[in-house]
């Protein structure tokens, strides 16, 4: 039997060490943690300094009897969960419950998952470092604390069901507060005035006025006053600049590149970068360090020279501007920089590449530019044009990687060179055009760009970014949606041969792609917290506290006198919102007074989402209610558009004899025909959709229902072989059971299908929430 035993958190990156190690050495998994805190209210003792009780999770009964097993045949366990707070705990929980001694266990760290990294971490052993365990188990009873003690009050004040949480609270009021300066905003236009010239050999030159006309007739007097103007060059500017390349990635940074140039959603990002760790492809991806390693320094300079040669080298050294970072880390990076493709299917490689190029380009050259900037003079008025542009003279780190902004459309690495010009020279006038543009408010945030603001205000580390954004989506509070522009029309003056011609286009604003917005509930809950829990949601008390945890980790802080701290703070308001009436809470909104009925008009926060409602709860007949449609808020909504809500469920018209109804429902608009529903796309209305746009709905899903069909059973008609998702599969009553690749869909017996459900696993059921 192996001497050694060596546990990490993965299968995965099990399976990779296993590699590098001999036959002294067996590497096991406990899959991630193996104790939680205990489910319900005795899971922390408040009056014994609030001392946690920690239980076997009861999926991972089985791994912890394994794992005693190999540790009762072992000399040495190698403890090398990830090095990080949540690692260090779990290494801490593996020697509590396999009860290992200090002669026995040995703490080893590595920040990659290469042969020298992992010789090198064998050798040098250390034990559980007490304070990163102390300020994990901080964060842990802090939210436990809050999540516990606060959702209950929101069940019993606002709707059952909802949670509150320690950093999902200030994203949450991060979102809402964006939305609401985005209702708040002022469009104001104003005018861009750009002249057009014709060249010698049919080469153009675009120039801009620097400034911009607050109305329609101050651009109009500035283009009547170029009329019969002559346009000379007036002076030309030559300048050298550059540009430097940005720093690796932190875990941040990954995130918001990754969403900008490959579309990914940040848990998804790092769900492939663990898949690139565990392979032992790139460092580790949960830090917030720029630094790199001498050696990977080393590494990248060998590259760069190998593939560009000497003058593409620029060593860089990057300092990070994270309060709290952990300079001893490395940022992300290749853990070789020879391998330029990684990965085992497109999104993990694509991943990779940018990856690669980011480390790569950290280590060369800046890129030399040379910039001109021509200025046009106009002889009847004391404004001038400007006209510039910029050459490369000298790609450096441009040859590998060009940084992505959040201003959409808006990267402009190379404007490309002027014409040649000189000064003096009279330029020919093909036309002028004011164009009006209007401000733009606010932009939403994205998932990548709400991480960035954490970030930047100190909330949150590496490794909560993600299941922060994700519990936030998960729980209602917020969605991740694209919607379509609205039509909006501009004024365009154009000065072409001495005439003057204004014209009225339109042009498409507004348009959102995968954009977080707060729902009414996340409105309603943000408000409640806000004034009755200004800690929980306050910006600078959240970054404090996880300075404190910082300080804990450091050796520098007592966490349990941290807690009391806190606690002490938060437990009295808790107890004083037993006295806060319901109606107090901003969960409902009398709108108007319907002059139809003469009845109170209400939006409403209700067990299924947000609604209106015609009357009094207690009324005979009972009040009408309808549900405020995807971007319609209860504190905001108008009377006019409340009592167009009521317009729905309606009739659109027969087709095949029955009558196909219009409504909005729990999942959005819907056509319902013969007891069926069909959800109305986005770019439909239910106000207004045809009787032809409705059949043709119908018409739709019936062929995309017809080909999800590969096989039913009369004999059986619960029994179905369907196209899904990911590939085809097995409908037995509710049940999903996946076709094993041996079997052909189309070949399967009614037998076999329930034969393959019989042996299906049956998926967990959560126990019922007790009252």
């Amino acid at each position: 039997m192996p001497k050694n035993l060596v546990i990490v958190e993965s299968p995965a990156k099990a399976k990779t060490i296993e590699g590098y190690l001999g036959s002294d050495f067996k590497v096991t998994s406990s899959y991630g943690h193996v104790r939680d805190l205990k489910k319900g209210d005795k899971a922390i003792d408040i009056e014994n300094g609030f001392k946690p009780t920690y239980v076997i999770s009861s999926d991972k009964k089985d791994v912890i009897k394994e794992l005693k097993k190999l540790v009762g045949e072992a000399e040495t366990v190698y403890l090398a969960s990830d090095d990080d707070r949540e690692g260090e705990a779990i290494s801490w929980h593996l020697k509590e419950v396999l009860d290992l001694d200090e002669s026995k266990a040995r703490r080893i760290v590595f920040r990659e998952i290469t042969k020298n990294a992992i010789n090198n971490a064998l050798q040098n052993p250390r034990g559980i470092d007490l304070d990163l365990v102390n300020a994990q188990q901080a964060r842990r009873i802090l939210d436990r604390l809050v999540g516990f003690e606060l959702s209950p009050i929101l069940w019993k004040k606002i709707k059952t069901g909802l949670s509150a949480g320690r950093v999902q609270s200030v994203a949450v009021r991060l979102v809402v507060e964006r939305e609401r300066d985005i209702d708040k905003f002022e469009v104001k236009s104003s005018y861009k005035v750009v002249a057009l010239f014709l060249l010698d050999q049919g080469k153009e030159l675009a120039a801009e006025l620097p400034k911009r006309f607050s109305s329609e007739e101050e651009a109009t007097a500035f283009l009547e006053n170029c009329m019969g103007a002559t346009f000379s060059i007036k002076n030309l500017e030559k300048k050298p600049a550059k540009k430097s390349p940005a720093p690796p990635f932190t875990t941040s940074t990954l995130q918001q590149e990754a969403s900008r140039k490959l579309g990914y959603s940040v848990a998804q990002t790092m769900t492939l970068a663990q898949k690139l760790y565990e392979a032992g492809k790139i460092s580790y991806m949960r830090t917030d360090s720029l630094n790199l390693s001498d050696f990977a320094m080393a590494s990248a300079s060998a590259e760069i020279k190998n593939a560009y040669g000497d003058k593409y080298v620029k060593t860089r050294k990057f300092k990070t501007k994270s309060k709290g970072a952990q300079e001893a880390h490395e940022a992300i990076r290749p853990t070789d920089f020879s391998v330029k493709e990684a990965g085992k299917d497109r999104s993990e490689q694509r991943l990779y590449e940018l990856i690669w190029k980011r480390a790569i380009a950290s280590q060369m050259a800046d890129a030399a530019l040379e910039k001109t900037i021509a200025t046009i003079d106009i002889s009847t008025v004391d404004e001038d044009f400007m006209a510039s542009g910029e050459v490369i003279t000298f790609d450096g780190f441009l040859k590998v990687y060009i940084e992505s902004t959040d201003d959409e459309g808006q990267d402009e690495e190379n404007k490309g060179m002027l014409p040649p010009l000189s000064i003096g020279q009279v330029l020919d006038l093909d036309h002028i055009k004011a164009r009006q543009g209007f401000s733009r408010p606010p932009a939403r945030f994205t998932e990548a760009s709400l991480v960035k603001q954490l970030e930047e205000m100190g909330i949150g580390r590496p490794s909560t970014y993600a299941p922060t954004i994700s519990t936030i989506q998960k729980r209602g509070y917020v969605e991740k949606e694209s919607r379509p522009g609205r039509e909006r029309a501009y004024k365009e003056i154009v000065l072409k041969d001495g005439n003057l011609q204004t014209a009225t286009k339109e042009e498409t604003t507004g348009a959102e792609k995968n954009k977080l917005f707060p729902t009414n509930t996340a409105m309603v809950v943000n408000d409640f917290l806000v004034t009755h829990f200004p800690d929980v949601t306050d910006y600078s008390f959240t970054a404090g506290v996880e300075k404190e945890l910082d300080d804990i980790a450091d050796g520098n802080f007592s966490w349990d006198n941290m807690i009391d701290d806190f606690y002490g703070k938060f437990h009295p308001k808790v107890e004083s919102t037993e006295n806060i009436e319901r109606s107090q809470v901003g969960s409902s909104r009398e709108i108007g007074v319907d002059e139809a009925s003469g009845k109170k008009v209400y939006a409403k926060l209700g067990k299924f989402g947000p609604y209106v409602q015609i009357g009094e709860n207690d009324d005979d007949p009972k009040p009408k209610y309808a549900s405020l449609r995807t971007g319609q808020f209860i504190e905001s909504i108008t009377l006019e558009d409340a009592l167009e809500l009521f317009k729905l469920p309606r009739d659109i018209g027969e087709f095949e004899g029955e009558m196909m109804i219009a409504a909005i429902g729990k999942f959005g608009p819907y056509v319902r025909h013969n007891g069926k529903f069909f959800s109305i796309g986005k770019d439909q209305d239910p106000l207004s959709i045809s009787v032809e746009e409705a059949i043709e709905l119908i018409k739709a899903k019936r062929i995309a229902d017809a080909e999800k069909f590969i096989k039913v059973f009369d004999e059986n008609p619960d029994v179905q072989v369907l196209k899904g998702r990911y590939g085809p599969y097995i409908k037995v009553g509710r049940k999903n059971v996946k076709i094993p690749k041996d079997k052909q869909p189309e070949d399967l017996t009614l037998e076999e299908c329930l034969e393959l459900a019989e042996k299906a696993p049956a998926k967990g059921k959560r126990a019922a929430r007790k009252k």
